[in-house]
């Protein structure tokens, strides 16, 4: 049990727990999640850290589709920041508790301004990394929104 899945069964929401063999030389965590459980990469969803204004302890989440990229600028916009940037990795192991290419939404050590990127209002469910390589978790995009507090913006681009 990972603490995201933790949270999930805390707060009694319905999800689904997805396990696959997690092969190192995997290029993209999220990609391989979505080729081994033989699902859109539109419905894998990413979980990445930015930094506000420039400040590395100033830590809030974008979750975007597998299968795009974070768009900072619009991010920026959603926190009401002037400027965010990729988080450096250390920083975002510390501040959830997971390691890179495990970081769930879910769960995280400190509770951070998240952010949802719209496109996942238009699946029945989306699939997040549920705390370790290997393990999604798949819930309504809405339970998310309830569990973590998030916001739900444009945030993702192709």
């Amino acid at each position: 049990m990972t603490p995201a899945i933790n949270a999930a069964k805390k707060a009694k929401v319905e999800y689904t727990v997805h396990e696959y063999k997690h092969d190192p030389s995997a290029e993209s965590y999220g990609g391989e999640a979505a080729d081994a459980l033989g699902i859109r990469p539109e419905q894998v969803f990413k979980t990445l850290l930015v930094a506000i204004n420039g400040d590395n302890k100033k830590l809030a989440v974008g979750v975007v589709p597998v299968s795009g990229q974070l768009d900072l600028k619009a991010i920026a916009a959603a926190l009401k920041a002037k400027k965010v940037s990729m988080a450096n990795p250390q920083d975002a192991e510390r501040a959830t508790g997971y390691v890179v290419g495990g970081i769930s939404p879910l769960g995280q050590k400190k509770r951070l301004p998240l952010v949802l990127d719209q496109t996942a209002e238009t699946h029945p469910t989306i699939f997040m990394s549920a705390g370790r390589r290997g393990l999604e978790i798949e819930m309504a995009a809405a339970d998310l929104v309830k569990l973590t507090g998030a916001v739900v913006a444009p945030i993702g681009k192709a």
